[in-house]
């Protein structure tokens, strides 16, 4: 293939997580395990949310967004890294390289902002209680919902139209399990030196202004919530833990990988690897496990099907 930008590089040969075979057989397992029993987790989540009439409150919509955007994003990688620990060639073509590039930054920006609007939600409820059901009304909802997935396309967008204006003309191996902006400039036939200064502002610098963000946001209304009385107080303070555990999963690897020079160092595949693999099949469950209404929705959801089904065996 050899289009405008003078690339020549059909495909791309993965290097891999390890070349340890029992770490690789670790990994896999590990791997399966999460797929096997917390991504249904995750779709239990949006399903109760989305069948619960109690559940329409927006926290609950933005909970069910980010179920879906973290199960979204566990497709990227993980299926074909389990694949590739069964191949003896981890192979990726040019074209499948930047798809996947595209869809990782497409979704982790989208999610990256859906953290920013859960922020606010909270805020309004709770420093603003008066004015909540106003300013986070379903037609606000959907259009935050709506900017949030435009917001993550452009940023998305900026790094592929970069990354294929660079010429691949010489070495394709990817010292990774997986596309990603640092390892795939790094093979570019050129100095990428103003590419990476626009990579790591439109990823790192962004990343970096919306996790203190983030964090200034929620001391903001940890503090205000000290100072109250009221009934709530511990439900709150319960909520914002568990944003702000969130966003130390979510934002402190991507900080790690995106905010520096794209120097490779030791700790990067293994940082890779809870960023893309892991946190985002656990972080909806973290949410989960700190909200009493979805569990007992969950919970009520669940023997409801148990007695449906125990009811279908007796009848036949």
């Amino acid at each position: 293939m050899k289009i405008a930008n003078n690339t020549v590089v059909t495909e791309f040969i993965l290097l891999g997580l390890t070349q340890s075979q029992d770490i690789q057989l670790l990994v896999f397992v590990l791997i399966l395990i999460f797929y096997l029993i917390i991504l249904p987790g995750n779709f239990l989540i949006i399903f109760t949310i989305k069948s619960d009439p109690g559940l329409t409150a927006p926290l609950y919509f933005f909970l069910g967004n980010l179920a879906f955007l973290d199960a979204s994003y566990s497709f990227i990688v993980a299926p074909r890294m389990l694949v590739d620990f069964l191949s003896e060639k981890k192979v990726i073509s040019y074209r499948g390289c930047i798809t996947q590039l595209f869809f990782l930054h497409f979704l982790g920006g989208g999610e990256g902002l859906l953290l920013v609007v859960m922020a606010f939600d909270r805020y309004i409820a709770i420093c603003r209680p008066l004015h909540y059901s106003t300013v986070m009304n379903p037609r606000a909802c959907n259009a935050m919902l709506l900017a949030l997935w435009l917001g993550g396309f452009v940023h998305s967008i900026i790094q592929v139209v970069l990354i294929l204006h660079l010429p691949f003309c010489g070495p394709n191996q990817l010292d990774n399990f997986f596309c990603d902006v640092p390892q795939v400039i790094k093979l570019a036939c050129t100095n990428t030196f103003v590419v990476e200064l626009l990579m790591v502002f439109n990823s790192g610098l962004m990343t970096l202004l919306c996790f203190l963000g983030l964090l200034a946001s929620y001391a903001v209304i940890l503090c205000h919530v000290r100072r109250t009385a009221s009934e709530g107080k511990n439900k709150a303070m319960s909520t914002c833990t568990t944003h702000v555990i969130i966003i130390l999963l979510m934002f402190g690897p991507a900080i790690f990988i995106y905010t520096r020079p794209f120097r490779a160092l030791p700790a990067d595949k293994v940082v890779s690897f809870f960023h893309t693999v892991i946190f985002p099949l656990m972080n909806p469950m973290i949410y989960t496990l700190r909200n009493r209404e979805v569990k007992t929705s969950m919970k009520r959801l669940l023997s409801r099907h148990v007695v449906c089904q125990v009811d279908f065996i007796i009848r036949n």
